[in-house]
């Protein structure tokens, strides 16, 4: 029996641009369709942001088919972290397997907001720890440069160490699970 899985994390700047995409399975997706997904949430977000009061928590932004699902989380900062969760996700163990990494055993037939809290503070805790980097800077990943023009070069996160931490969470969760970090 499977259960929800996330099949996409999406983190996207403050200037609604991509800043780091991670896909699960990494080899069975595309990275192509979930780009065009994380952007379709952005007006999602415009849209609500000015509803939206003290809660960073914005839940489901749009179903995306029978399968797909994005829920959303804004920072402080005005970056956005995106869940995209596969409602069909992956397969459970078999019976008699360890079924602790995986959380609950029982069947899965929706998800409340609630569900998706633990991935959320897990990135941003993540997200957090990378800002605190001395050898990193945000401003960097700008697209646009000191003059308003286009930058060139790269524009996302590159350390490895956020990336481990983003496919860890990734990975782990599943309804249910409160732990993440």
């Amino acid at each position: 029996m499977a259960s929800p899985a996330l099949a996409c994390i999406g983190i996207i700047g403050k200037q609604n641009n991509p800043l780091h995409i991670s896909l699960f399975p990494p080899d069975s997706r595309s990275l192509l369709d979930f780009s065009l997904i994380l952007s379709s949430t952005i007006d999602t977000f415009e849209a609500r942001q000015k509803l939206q009061t003290v809660d960073q928590d914005f839940g489901l932004l749009e179903a995306v088919d029978e399968n797909l699902a994005c829920y959303g989380w804004l920072t402080n900062t005005g970056v956005k972290f995106v869940a995209v969760v596969d409602m069909v996700g992956r397969k459970e163990p078999m019976e008699g397997e360890e079924l602790a990494s995986r959380g609950k055993a029982a069947i899965i037939t929706g998800l409340r907001d609630s569900d998706l809290k633990s991935v959320f503070r897990a990135l941003q805790t993540a997200y957090i720890q990378l800002l605190q980097n001395p050898f990193y800077d945000p401003d960097e990943l700008n697209p646009l440069g000191p003059n308003g023009e286009p930058k060139i070069g790269p524009v996302q996160i590159t350390s490895r160490a956020f990336i481990r931490q983003v496919q860890k969470i990734g990975m782990a969760w599943a309804p249910g699970v409160q732990n993440l970090g």
